[in-house]
């Protein structure tokens, strides 16, 4: 029995040695990314920082963007925060509001095709998160949240920053009284969640609407995570020279590390572009060591509530190859973004998330 092919990104490098570039080098092979990401002289670029409630202050004051000596302090702001929360409520949360949200959509026969992405994967991950994490207005933060992401890695416009420096101030209106470090981490979580959350449940959603029922969805999130992660790169700064898989790596060097490719690494992945749930190996895509995502099991119980009701309720809108075992006789089908005849998917343009910006699905 065969599974189908999903091939990579078109932009996604092949796996292979460091490769050089004009401000450092691209990382490509699991287990090079997997020794940047644990490697504590590798550090993450620190954001300088701004006045009290601006973008720039949010970005200095996370544990996402802090230096080695403040990053264990804050990160455990964000590991408490999150230690209220349970992933199973969090699942059956997102389920209720996403099948409610469904139910008004084809309220009087109104609608037959939705858009996860606009109805679904940023509000109903969001509200869920922000009512938890005590927000006074989660449907409101859901908005502020969206324009806070969109400006949250360097290099976005002027205007864009400048809507983010009011999200941010909308946000911390909303919060409940907590020092500014605290604040700052809880919006942080948001954040982080935003754009990830809704790039696994597009993913998801496009990938594996149609595979088998009997497909867990949990096996069906950590494949579409390895295959398709919306989360495609990190950067790391190495503060001091080493080796790295066989390259002489010199001091301040900027390392652009690949989930993507090193998500496909047949060392690691044997037959790495075959759709195939239950794998053993680890996925990249959460990171590594001391600066994995702390919200790993939250997003993905997030995203497998919105998921499972669209596998109940939803089909593809444009007939695809499926996902799920082949006929053995025939050849794998492909379900990737180039695949002949499946409705295109468009995608936000960022340099290291890869999140659908429209997806539509029909109902049964």
């Amino acid at each position: 029995m065969s599974w189908p092919m999903i091939p990579p990104a078109p932009d996604t490098p092949a796996c292979g040695p460091p490769l050089p570039v004009d401000d450092g080098w691209v990382v490509t092979r699991h287990a090079d990314v997997l020794a940047v990401l644990t490697d504590p002289r590798c550090v993450v670029p620190a954001a300088p920082g701004g006045p009290y409630g601006s973008l720039a202050w949010l970005r200095g004051t996370v544990s996402r963007f802090s230096p080695p000596d403040r990053h264990p302090a804050r990160r455990a702001i964000g590991v408490a925060a999150l230690a209220d929360l349970g992933p199973d409520e969090l699942r059956a949360a997102a389920a209720r509001s996403a099948a409610a949200l469904l139910d008004t959509a084809t309220g009087a026969g109104r609608a037959r095709r939705v858009d996860v992405m606009a109805l679904l994967a940023r509000r109903v991950t969001l509200e869920a998160l922000a009512a938890r994490l005590g927000l006074a207005d989660p449907a409101t933060a859901v908005a502020a949240v969206t324009a806070v992401a969109a400006a949250y890695h360097p290099g976005a416009e002027p205007a864009v920053v400048s809507r983010a420096d009011r999200a941010v101030a909308a946000l911390l209106a909303m919060s409940p009284p907590a020092p500014p470090e605290v604040a700052a981490n809880r919006i942080g979580l948001l954040v982080q969640a935003a754009d990830a959350t809704a790039g696994l449940i597009g993913a998801a959603v496009r990938h594996g609407l149609a595979a088998p029922a009997a497909l867990g969805t949990a096996d069906l999130l950590a494949e579409v995570l390895r295959l398709d992660p919306p989360v495609r790169a990190t950067r790391r700064v190495a503060t001091v020279a080493r080796s790295l898989g066989g390259r002489e790596i010199g001091p301040d060097a900027v390392l652009l590390l690949r989930f993507d490719a090193a998500n496909r690494d047949p060392a690691v992945h044997p037959g790495p572009d075959v759709f195939r749930p239950g794998r053993p190996g680890a996925v990249l895509t959460f990171g590594a060591g001391p600066r994995g995502c702390p919200g790993e099991r939250h997003a993905l119980a997030l995203a497998a509530g919105v998921v499972e009701v669209l596998r109940d309720r939803c089909h593809p809108a444009t007939p695809a190859a499926p996902t799920g075992p082949a006929a053995p006789a025939g050849p794998a089908a492909s379900t990737g973004p180039e695949t002949p005849g499946a409705e295109p998917v468009s995608y936000d343009p960022h340099p290291t998330l890869r999140v659908p910006t429209s997806l539509e699905v029909m109902f049964r």
